[in-house]
């Protein structure tokens, strides 16, 4: 049977604003990238199956200087093994890069280009191929079908130019392969990535301390709400120990932060100030305090010898 396609018109008024909303988002993207140097263009090319929106707008709006921090700490969030020098992860994706470009050279794009290479890239090799030049029937058209254990992915060329797409006949499929898109997004778990942030400690009357806390909002990882607000929560913790590192009192407090684009433009290069009041008990000698980024896990700690 020759695999089928399901064309969905959009119509009406509704319709028509959302097409059009997206052509002019699709348009500044393109402007803004045209914008970049080529180290930058190079970049957010090669990423595209990786870049989530939230990464791919606050990098075009990052001033030049910027982007090669910010291109470290993209690599850094996906790397499996922060312990080894090697990102295994980086590595692997380049390398399937060139092993799509080396495998699909029909059609008018690069491999990694074609729904083909996009698959190569991000599931693997399939554990078996089928091919059939002519298609599958007699009538049928150039269609290849490749399958991940029991599970097939179809391809097909209805223009007999070598440029196989990707069929989308099955809604098991795509939903699967959204899945793997997913998986192969930043993963980070908690503690993997670092919050960098300054601490501060004063002591005030009545034995009581204040703990100040200093975070670069280029450092807050932040993830979009409503009317186009990026969000997230902070969650301080702070610690007590004595000499010997055991636990004597603790305490914590979240601070939920909301910021517009315009504001988290303006605000770049500033810093994030928290002030927390802690009175420590006669026995606590040294003060932890943890700050955790709930948009992307990342945390961080620092250490106060406070004394007596």
């Amino acid at each position: 049977m020759t695999p089928g396609r399901v064309f969905r018109s959009i119509a009406g008024p509704a319709g028509l604003v959302l097409v059009l909303a997206a052509l002019a988002a699709a348009c500044g993207s393109y402007r803004a990238i045209r914008r970049l140097e080529p180290e930058s263009r190079e970049f957010i090319s090669k990423v595209r199956y990786l870049v989530t929106a939230e990464e791919r707008r606050i990098f075009l709006n990052l001033p030049a200087a910027e982007r090669p921090a910010f291109q470290d700490e993209f690599w850094k969030k996906r790397d499996p093994d922060p312990e080894t020098e090697e990102n295994e992860f980086k590595v692997q994706y380049f390398q399937r890069i060139e092993e799509a470009n080396h495998l699909f050279t029909d059609g008018q794009e690069p491999g990694w280009l074609q729904d083909r290479g996009r698959i190569d890239i991000l599931l693997g090799p399939p554990s078996d191929r089928e091919t059939y030049p002519r298609g599958v029937t007699f009538y049928g058209i150039p269609t290849e079908i490749w399958y991940y254990g029991f599970f097939p992915i179809i391809f097909v060329d209805p223009n007999w130019t070598g440029n196989y797409k990707l069929d989308p006949s099955s809604p098991i499929q795509l939903s699967e392969i959204m899945k793997t898109q997913l998986a192969w997004k930043p993963q980070v778990a908690p503690g993997a990535s670092v919050l960098e942030f300054d601490l501060d400690v004063e002591k005030k009357g009545g034995g009581e301390l204040e703990v100040r806390i200093r975070i670069p909002y280029a450092k807050i990882w932040m993830t979009s709400g409503d009317n186009k607000e990026l969000r997230t929560t902070l969650t301080v913790a702070l610690l007590g120990e004595d000499t010997e590192g055991k636990k004597i009192q603790e305490s914590s407090a979240e601070f939920p932060l909301s910021l517009t684009e315009d504001e988290v433009e303006r605000l770049r290069g500033q810093e994030y100030a928290i002030a927390l009041g802690f009175t420590p008990k006669p026995e606590t000698r040294v003060l932890v305090a943890t700050v955790a980024n709930g948009a992307d896990k990342s945390s961080g700690s620092k250490r106060k010898t406070i004394g007596r």
